[in-house]
């Protein structure tokens, strides 16, 4: 059998250094450049803020919930203010992933997802495998790392330096459990349901990942995606933004809307479980990472997964002769199976989910 060496591409951060253009297999269809899928000049209505301490309040909380209600039916996602995380700890979590990214490759690949120098897995440091031959390739690298259940991480693939990353990543990941257990709460009760439906469907078995995400400055980044356009699996998933350094975009009623730099602001999204869960009534947002011309860029993901064994399926609560179910049910471990499929070609897993003739 021929080597199939196309499988693991080279890495992006070492490749940037040595090309003055991208090679083909990162370049995207003319149709599909980022140049002409220009973003909108237009900005209806800004993206969503929520305000969580506000939410959270006894008084003034009603008002705050109908702002989330109506952020994660039109937009699926929003920014959070006030979510209590020291400003100290996101600079020294982002500072800590841009010293290791800066490591000697050596020194990096002690980390490396690659087993055996022919495959991947999904946790560690590298880039995502290419399952198809002529699929085209993002300009990122990334580390992913399984932080949930504590008893399933593998600490061989978590950087020893900085010294600091683990301790700093925990504290992080404690925080954002907090968070995603508050937002889930509320949006429940904007449905109608019991305040813990959502946590409820998480058992000790759910997964949580960090991904951290390095993008490389471009020579073309008007031929490339740093990240290409999809949505999350998942529940919900807590963005830590580059603070200096923009890229990430937002489809929304067909047009493209750039997120902005907000030093401190997290970024709340949901993924395709809630979407099925809610019946459609929420929206899992499309959304893609376009490459700088002269600057990197540092981003990390908390993808909030369920136990792979769980069955998702539309809320019984919320479903009646007017409002039947819109997607099929399917365990968690098949869905990603299909998602992952999916996100290679560039299509939506989601979307073979869906109920025939049901207007979504």
């Amino acid at each position: 059998m021929a080597e199939e060496s196309w499988r693991i591409p080279m890495l992006v951060q070492e490749l940037a250094t040595k090309v003055q253009q991208p090679p083909s297999r990162y370049v995207q269809p003319e149709q599909y450049h980022p140049i002409s899928l220009r973003v909108s000049a237009e900005t209806p209505e800004r993206i969503p803020v929520i305000d969580l301490s506000r939410l959270l309040a006894a008084d003034g909380g009603a008002d705050e919930a109908i702002k989330l209600r109506l952020a994660l039916q039109s937009w699926g996602l929003f920014l959070v203010d006030n979510h209590e995380i020291e400003t100290s700890l996101m600079d020294d979590l982002i500072n800590a992933s841009r010293e290791f990214f800066r490591q000697p490759l050596d020194e990096k690949q002690k980390c490396s997802n690659v087993i055996g120098g022919k495959n991947l897995q999904v946790e560690g440091y590298g880039n995502d495998q290419a399952r198809f031959e002529d699929q085209t390739l993002d300009w990122s690298d990334r580390l992913h790392l399984k932080v949930e259940p504590e008893d399933e991480r593998n600490l061989d693939l978590w950087p020893k330096h900085p010294k600091s990353f683990r301790a700093i990543l925990q504290e992080y990941r404690m925080n954002c459990k907090r968070i995603k257990d508050c937002i889930l709460r509320a949006m429940a009760e904007t449905l109608g349901l019991n305040e813990d439906y959502f946590i409820s469907q998480f058992s000790v078995k759910a997964p949580t990942f960090a991904r951290f995400n390095y993008y490389p400055p471009c020579p073309r980044p008007d031929l490339v995606f740093g990240f290409k356009p999809h949505s999350d699996a998942g529940v919900l998933t807590i963005l830590l933004m580059d603070k200096d350094v923009g890229g990430l975009q937002i489809l929304r009623d067909g047009k493209w809307y750039d997120v902005p730099t907000n030093p401190h602001r997290l970024l709340i999204n949901l993924g395709d479980y809630t979407e099925i869960m809610s019946n459609g009534i929420f929206k899992s947002p499309v959304h893609r990472a376009v490459a700088n011309a002269e600057k990197e860029r540092i981003s990390l993901a908390m993808f909030h997964g369920l136990d792979p064994e769980k069955e998702i399926e539309p809320t019984a609560d919320l479903l009646n002769e007017e409002q039947p179910a819109r997607y099929r049910k399917l365990k968690a471990k098949e869905y990603l199976a299909g998602f992952y499929e999916h996100f290679c070609r560039g299509t939506r897993f989601i979307d073979s989910v869906k109920i025939l003739n049901m207007d979504v």
